[in-house]
């Protein structure tokens, strides 16, 4: 389940930096922590995205110009959208960097079939190795187009299908997992002296760590069950730290939302 929330913004022009995903991460384990309930305060299984909106580029990160920004969450787990979804509802105001916000509605993504080959986007970037084992190589740099690329992702797939439930044997050519890089488009980020792999900030109980992220497109030769997965739950490490979520390519989302929660009927309630 892929849900959109929509929040009004008090202070048109704030700026937030360019990654931003460890600022929301801090916002929605703090709303999980200190909510009474103990059944999803360490929830691994979800992703979401940064902050989007009209932007204008500054030497020091995004100046958000326009009067709404959202934000997408997704999970497996309809219970656990429909709890830290609730929770950012019933706040007034959310402070991203500079940025003042305020949650207005969310809206549900329609289901969509995934085929065995499909075109991806990156909404935010993709880590392939976890800091905790080895925080150097979770810095190197391995071009998308080698196979040991696509191995790195398939390995911790697998692990986190495995962790969630899923009977992995039972699943049809499993092993079929395949990444292939659009060459086009990082041709061009290339020939142009632009970057679609940087040094990103993650948090651990406070403590800093780097990791290396990817943000270009991709097609995905995977089974169903796996394409399924990783369009809910994020493709690779850290993804409910805000890495990893993706959309599908040459397909606009909005126009594939229908009403899911309003800040209104949790007020009344």
């Amino acid at each position: 389940m892929r849900v959109r929330i929509t929040f009004n913004v008090s202070n048109r022009g704030a700026l937030v930096p360019f990654h931003h995903q460890f600022l929301i991460s801090e916002v929605l384990k703090d709303l999980l922590k200190n909510d009474q309930s103990d059944e999803f305060k360490e929830y691994p299984f979800f992703s979401f995205s940064g902050l989007k909106g009209q932007t204008r580029l500054s030497r020091n990160g995004l100046r958000y110009n326009s009067k709404k920004v959202t934000i997408v969450i997704s999970s497996l787990s309809e219970s656990f959208i429909r709890h830290i979804v609730a929770l950012v509802l019933k706040q007034d105001t959310i402070q991203i960097a500079e940025l003042i916000i305020h949650p207005e509605l969310a809206e549900e993504e329609v289901s969509i079939s995934l085929e065995r080959g499909t075109k991806y986007l990156c909404i935010s970037p993709l880590v392939l190795i976890s800091p905790d084992a080895d925080s150097q190589s979770a810095k190197e740099f391995i071009d998308p187009s080698l196979d040991e690329f696509s191995d790195f992702l398939y390995e911790t797939t697998i692990n986190r299908m495995t962790k969630y439930g899923f009977d992995i044997e039972s699943i049809p050519e499993v092993q079929k997992f395949q990444l292939v890089p659009d060459k086009e488009y990082l041709e061009k980020i290339r020939s142009s002296n632009k970057k679609f792999a940087r040094i990103y900030p993650v948090y651990f109980d406070g403590e800093k760590k780097e990791v290396r992220g990817y943000t270009f497109p991709f097609t995905l030769y995977a089974a169903k069950e796996i394409q399924d997965f990783i369009f809910t739950c994020g493709l690779g490490s850290q993804c409910c730290k805000g890495f990893g979520m993706l959309d599908l390519a040459n397909s606009n989302p909005v126009e594939r939302t229908v009403p899911f929660m309003n800040k209104s009927e949790l007020v009344s309630a």
